[in-house]
């Protein structure tokens, strides 16, 4: 093993291309703590920084045989670094990207299904408490709230003065006013 670390890089690469694990061997212990330090030196974690220069060898090992080496292993093999922190920084604004959006269509799913629900329970709650009025002054509350009869043509409808109707609106408002509080009561006008 003492006569690898003789061989240039030359030498080296080309011993790789046969499959020569001992010249993997050296190349690594000739650049792996410089690519280590130097991968580092830009991303600030050094687990980080070993799983790309490992994951750079791991593909000079797969790629042996293909790979084109014209100016020289130690450029070749610090741009390779180089390149894959690069991705990383990529796939890194990606997927805060990607998790920005996901928290605001959370936030705003969660916003959006909150005030639903509420607005559900709302209104089961008016629809629990006109049911629970008085029958004629429910009908006449309905009838004013859900079509789009007069005062009069209720009257008609129902065969009853208007006045009554008139009376019977405004007791139903106070009625629910007092149960569901005077925010609530504006829903009605």
């Amino acid at each position: 093993m003492a006569a690898y670390s003789t061989y240039t890089d030359q030498e080296l690469t080309a011993l790789l291309k046969s499959d020569d694990h001992l010249a993997f061997n050296e190349i690594f212990k000739r650049y792996g703590s410089l690519l280590i330090s130097f991968a580092y030196r830009k991303l600030y974690d050094k687990e980080l920084a070993q799983d790309i220069v490992h994951d750079v060898f791991t593909d000079l090992w797969a790629k042996r045989l293909i790979q084109q080496i014209s100016k020289g292993f130690e450029p070749f093999i610090f741009t390779s670094v180089k390149n894959r922190i690069l991705d990383h920084y990529k796939h890194e604004k990606v997927s805060q990207r990607y998790l920005d959006n996901f928290k605001e269509y959370v936030t705003q799913t969660e916003d959006g299904a909150d005030h639903l629900v509420r607005e559900l329970d709302l209104s089961a709650l008016i629809e629990k408490e006109i049911a629970a009025l008085p029958e004629k002054m429910r009908v006449v509350f309905e009838l004013s709230r859900n079509t789009d009869m007069s005062r009069k043509e209720i009257a008609e409808h129902l065969g009853i003065p208007e006045e009554t109707v008139k009376t019977n609106m405004h007791r139903a408002l106070k009625i629910l006013k007092g149960r569901l509080g005077d925010s609530l009561v504006l829903i009605f006008f």
